[in-house]
């Protein structure tokens, strides 16, 4: 009986020890393989090469630019010179607003019965200068400038061209004011985030004038001009990079 009894309760506990192995065996499992995937994430975090990049400013860039402009166009036949300097603020690289002024000379030896000699015709005239900018990504982008502003224009004696010590003493009576409407298209190639070089035409429409000799009322004509721009086109740009958690 006595040995009969031994044997029962032996067969009990490997009985209950065979049932908490089984409990046991999947909390186990599941505890090692969380220590395990733990360790792994922490390697990972510290010998991964990947990174997020973040920009703070929304993409959005800013620039500003002090540009020189050079043009050959034509009024009343004849040839015109242009040159002008230009100040602008660029907005994330699609648009342009700022201020040009323009000097013209234009080779015309119109006589002046009144002073009996030839003359030739001058403006200068500036002011709002406003520029859309399209495929502003790429590397060459298309614009669609547009001056409006006011100036003015006179005549001087043609001997200013031929005699480099020829002086002429002019007054506010020796020109009239005129209005300006540019509009024009524009190729702009972007040489890197500190110069641009633009090539395009424009047609300058002119309110009328009165000075005499009266053969030329209005400065309206086409022009070809080429100018570089220099400044910063990206300065609002503001990234930085972040190790990938």
């Amino acid at each position: 009986m006595v040995f009969d009894a031994t044997i029962c309760s032996l067969g009990c506990l490997l009985d209950n020890q065979s049932k908490n192995q089984t409990v046991m065996k999947p909390l186990q499992i599941t505890l090692l393989f969380t220590l395990f995937l733990s360790a792994f994430v922490s390697y990972g975090q510290d010998e991964t090469d990947e990174y997020l990049e973040f920009n703070d400013r929304n993409n959005v860039v800013h620039g500003v630019y002090v540009g020189i402009n050079m043009g050959l166009g034509e009024i009343d036949g004849e040839n015109a010179y242009i040159g002008g300097l230009k100040i602008a603020y660029v907005a994330n690289q699609q648009f342009e607003v700022g201020f040009v002024g323009n000097f013209l000379y234009s080779e015309q030896d119109i006589y002046n019965n009144s002073l009996s000699r030839y003359e030739d015709l001058i403006a200068v005239y500036g002011g709002l200068h406003l520029e859309p900018i399209f495929f502003s990504k790429s590397r060459v982008n298309l614009s669609f400038p547009l001056l409006l502003g006011a100036g003015a224009v006179g005549y001087i004696d043609d001997k200013v061209k031929h005699d480099d010590n020829f002086e002429e003493e002019l007054d506010e009576d020796d020109f009239d004011e005129v209005f300006v409407a540019e509009p024009g298209i524009n190729a702009l190639f972007n040489i890197s985030r500190y110069l641009q070089l633009e090539a395009g035409i424009k047609y300058r429409f002119s309110s009328r004038t009165e000075l005499p000799p009266t053969r030329i009322s209005r400065i309206n004509g086409f022009s070809a001009g080429i100018g570089i721009k220099v400044g910063i086109f990206n300065m609002g740009r503001n990234r930085y990079k972040k190790n990938v958690q």
